[in-house]
Order: C-alpha cells, then sequence, then structure tokens
C-alpha cells in the first residue's frame, strides 16, 4: 500500500505596509506537478477575491489588513485549509473578518464543495441543518433570526473525523459571537457519505 505523505506547505507573503500584510499557503513537493499548480491557482484566486471584497467596495481608507492561514487537515489524500482575512477601515465601530476555506480531494485530483461529500441525492442540507439546530439548542447560541437551514455551499473544512460547518460574522448571529461553528462527527453522517470521496476516506479506522 502507497503511503500518502502530506503534501508540503511554505508560507507566502503579501504586503503592502507595516499594518497590511497576508500570509498565504503555497503547496509545494506533490508529485502530481498539475494538480500542484491546480491548487496554488486555487489559494491564489480565493486569497485575492478575498481582499477585494474586503477592501473594494467602501469609499473609505484601509487602515489595517491582515490574513492568515490555517492547514485543517493534510492526510489521507484530503487537503483542506482557511483563509482569514481582517480588515479594519479608518473611523468604522470595528474591524471586519471573513473566513473561506478550500478543500481538495487529491486523489480524484480536484477541489471539493459541500455536495461532493455526499452521495448524489442525499438531503444532505437537511440532515445538516438538524444536526446543527440540535447545537445551537445544546450551546444556548444566540441568533439574529430563527435558524432553518444552511445554504447547499455553507462554508466548511474537514478536521480528522469531524465536518465543520460554520457561519460568516452576522450571517445567523450577533458580531460580538464570532464565528459560529459546528463540528459535525462523520459517524453522525456515515450513511450518506460518498465512501470513496474525502469524508468517506476519513471514517476508515
Amino acid at each position: 500500500m502507497a503511503i500518502n505523505f502530506p503534501v508540503g506547505i511554505k508560507t507566502m507573503t503579501i504586503s503592502t505596509g507595516p499594518t497590511k500584510v497576508v500570509y498565504y499557503p503555497r503547496v509545494t513537493r506533490m508529485q502530481n506537478k498539475q494538480l500542484q499548480h491546480v491548487i496554488n491557482s486555487a489559494i491564489v484566486r480565493e486569497n485575492q477575491q478575498l481582499i477585494n471584497e474586503q477592501t473594494g467596495n467602501m469609499d473609505t481608507t484601509v487602515v489595517d489588513l491582515y490574513g492568515y492561514y490555517e492547514i485543517k487537515n493534510n492526510q489521507r489524500d484530503v487537503l483542506s485549509l482557511s483563509l482569514s482575512n481582517y480588515v479594519y477601515h479608518y473611523h468604522a465601530a470595528h474591524g471586519m473578518t471573513v473566513i473561506k476555506s478550500l478543500t481538495f480531494d487529491l486523489q480524484k485530483g480536484k477541489q471539493v464543495s459541500l455536495k461532493d461529500l455526499f452521495k448524489p441525492g442525499s438531503d444532505y442540507v437537511k440532515r445538516l441543518s438538524e444536526l446543527i439546530s440540535i447545537q445551537i439548542k445544546q450551546r444556548d447560541i444566540p441568533l439574529l433570526v430563527d435558524f432553518k437551514a444552511i445554504r447547499p455551499d455553507q462554508d466548511f473544512y474537514i478536521a480528522d473525523k469531524a465536518l465543520i460547518i460554520y457561519f460568516q460574522l452576522y450571517e445567523i448571529t450577533p458580531y460580538a459571537y464570532g464565528f459560529p461553528m459546528f463540528p459535525i462527527s462523520i459517524y453522525d453522517l456515515q450513511n450518506i457519505i460518498e465512501e470513496n470521496g474525502p469524508l468517506g476516506r476519513m471514517a476508515v479506522n
């Protein structure tokens, strides 16, 4: 059986001044150079989109811009990472952070969306929404509006044997609550996950 070494990660930097710096990952040492290029292009694109979204739409001056990343999973041919971008505009009440995640199935050589993790036709939105509703009650999470369901393309990442579904600031909770994160054990999803996909691979002991 081939050993699936984790991909190499190198930290890259974009800096336009002492208070404007973004750190992002670059994948290295992959045998499949074409896939390595696809992954790195996706990271750069998502990173640039985050910066544009955070800085481009407002007339006010950007005082602080800080971006960093976290590798959430780098095993079993599943690479999952998150990019976090904080921006503070001149005279704003507070800064704003956006977190976006990217997950890649290295066996299939592609980026995966939430629906790709589940069997075709399975009502993953309903199942995940039910499990999140239970956690909202258990954890007594303050909501801005009643929680009904996740979006089919809700933000997520994979961390070992858990699927983490999360929401942006203000999406369902007040700003002060931060980012609502909902870890869901892959064993609670066993009958609907795509066995040959990232979650199926993580579920194997």
